[in-house]
């Protein structure tokens, strides 16, 4: 299998740009990737937000099912990551 590159993401990232509306987010994703992984990603999501609340991790895990660890690697990016959580955090009002 051939290695993914800089220039792959990059396309990847542009693709997801390109989309101009919920619907069409909606359709590339669930083209893009399997049911299971949109709910792990939205879990993930789910995650960031409670933590930006201030929610305990032992409720998020039983609220999202996540692991643990997945929670708390959640937690370190949303802290020392490189904002992107915290940006549209702030953008969509959380």
């Amino acid at each position: 299998m051939r290695k993914v590159t800089h220039t792959d993401v990059e396309d990847l990232y542009r693709a997801v740009l390109s989309l101009e509306s919920l619907a069409e987010e909606k359709r590339f994703f669930r083209d893009l990737l399997t049911e299971t992984e949109i709910d792990e990603l939205a879990e993930r999501w789910k995650a960031a937000r409670l933590l930006a609340k201030g929610v305990p991790y032992t409720k998020i895990i039983e609220e999202t099912g996540l692991s643990s660890t997945t929670v708390a690697r959640v937690a370190k990016w949303l802290k020392k990551g490189t904002g992107g959580y915290r940006l549209v955090l702030h953008r969509i009002g959380h």
